[in-house]
């Protein structure tokens, strides 16, 4: 698999979606969708949207009991999307299970990844709010181990850990990186952020860039300079 910039497609509905995608010429782009536009549109947003060409990132980050994320794994595999994810702090049981269930009786599945540690939290927040103590790469390293160990593609990290997730679980092991913004660019509610060409040169996978590109005068350009700092 090769690298790719996708583009978080975070709309409170599908017109605003449309709306937004049809700024695009040629290109389309891989997509994210994410819990506030899957939970006002539902599943019908999936397909309108793979009907039109992209590739889909359904971010729901499923968090239950092994058996419910198994069975609601089943159902999202049938969407048809290309990657899907849950939270690592869920065990290698429950990501075990997501596994079973998102994988199709032909034997195909989209990607699987887990979520590590949201980019919005910061290091001290993660000691005095969540009660983890221990240097926050650390707390990364060991849920994408865990992921690694459940048989998952790869985890969702900042881009500042992307590199030592890739020592320590292999170069195959995918990092898909949120918190990337362009240089001198707002860094908006995430804490731990890279420019595209940053994240490139640490070695991320998949770039996540939302309002750089959703909220850019031109998005198709914004979406194309962060092809070109990514990937060329």
């Amino acid at each position: 698999m090769g690298k790719d910039v996708i583009v978080a497609c975070d709309f409170s509905d599908a017109r605003q979606t449309f709306e937004f995608l049809d700024k695009f010429g040629a290109s389309r782009p891989f997509v994210k969708i994410g819990m506030e536009l899957f939970y006002a549109e539902g599943p019908e947003i999936v397909r309108k949207i793979k009907e039109r060409g992209h590739r889909i990132f359904l971010d729901l980050k499923l968090h239950d009991i092994p058996n419910t994320v198994k069975k609601a794994m089943a159902v999202l595999s049938r969407l048809d999307v290309d990657m899907t994810n849950l939270h690592a702090g869920g065990g290698v049981e429950m990501m075990r299970y997501a596994l079973e269930g998102l994988t199709r009786p032909d034997g195909t599945r989209p990607i699987l990844i887990a979520v590590t540690m949201l980019t919005s939290i910061s290091e001290t927040a993660m000691q005095n709010e969540l009660g983890i103590m221990g240097r926050l790469p650390d707390t990364v390293m060991r849920y994408a181990t865990n992921a690694r160990l459940a048989g998952l593609d790869g985890v969702v990290c900042s881009p500042l850990e992307a590199q030592i997730v890739h020592e320590q679980c292999g170069s195959g092991f995918l990092t898909v990186t949120p918190g990337v913004r362009f240089a001198g660019g707002d860094a908006g509610d995430q804490k731990r952020v890279m420019t595209p060409a940053e994240a490139k040169k640490i070695g991320s996978d998949y770039i996540v860039v939302g309002r750089p590109i959703t909220a850019a005068p031109d998005p198709e350009e914004a979406y194309l300079r962060c092809v070109r700092d990514f990937i060329s």
